[in-house]
């Protein structure tokens, strides 16, 4: 592998605000609770939105797909994932 090569998959590029200005207002206010809180599950982020998992779960892929959100899994439940907000300034 040249060094090219691995740089290349080593970025991933962030998203903006612009992008997220496109999604439906779930994902805005996914985003927004993301934004106020450094990491967060599915579930704590239905409990703070008070939206259904399922409409939880439809914004957070709608923001991944313009990959303005990153996730790992939970070092204390590796069951769960955790999500942080990924824009740009």
């Amino acid at each position: 592998m040249t060094d090219s090569e691995s740089v290349r998959q080593d970025t991933h590029p962030s998203g903006t605000w612009d992008d997220i200005k496109e999604l439906p207002p779930s994902a805005k206010l996914v985003a927004k609770v993301l934004e106020q809180n450094e990491a967060m599950t599915q579930q704590t982020i239905a409990e703070e939105t008070l939206l259904p998992d399922r409409t939880v779960r439809y914004a957070l892929n709608r923001l991944d797909e313009k990959n303005t959100i990153s996730s790992r899994f939970s070092v204390t439940d590796a069951r769960r994932q955790l999500y942080t907000l990924n824009i740009n300034p």
